[in-house]
């Protein structure tokens, strides 16, 4: 029912900001709960932070609390993920998800997904 596509990746030092995008095609972006989500190579998938539908309310992992935001703008069908303070340990593909349902902190919760954009955080 929509399509996820996330952009704003690449190579920051530690310190640095980046700011992440994730563009939805479809109608009903506005029914979606919205997180991020991080992964590196051999490693589960791990939440970041989710917005809820009308972007009233936030929350987000410990890890990266105070230096990452998440925010949307749904009359531009657009989920951000603003990056601050950026650690090596921030190094990883980052996913947008959305769910019809409760945006909780597990993969499993969560009904799309984009294809993902790398982060890179050299120190």
């Amino acid at each position: 029912q929509v399509q996820l596509v996330e952009s704003g990746g690449g190579l920051v030092q530690a310190g640095g900001s980046l700011s992440l995008s994730c563009a939805a095609s479809g109608r009903t972006f506005s029914s979606y709960a919205m997180a991020w989500f991080r992964q590196t190579p051999g490693k589960e998938r791990e939440f970041v932070g989710a917005v809820t539908r009308r972007g009233i309310n936030t929350y987000y992992a410990d890890s990266v609390e105070g230096r990452l935001t998440i925010s949307r703008d749904n009359a531009k069908n657009t989920v951000y993920l603003q990056m601050n303070s950026l650690k090596p340990e921030d190094t990883a593909i980052y996913y947008c998800a959305g769910s019809l349902r409760y945006g909780g902190r597990r993969p499993g919760e969560y009904d799309y997904w984009g294809q993902g954009t790398q982060v890179t955080v050299s120190s």
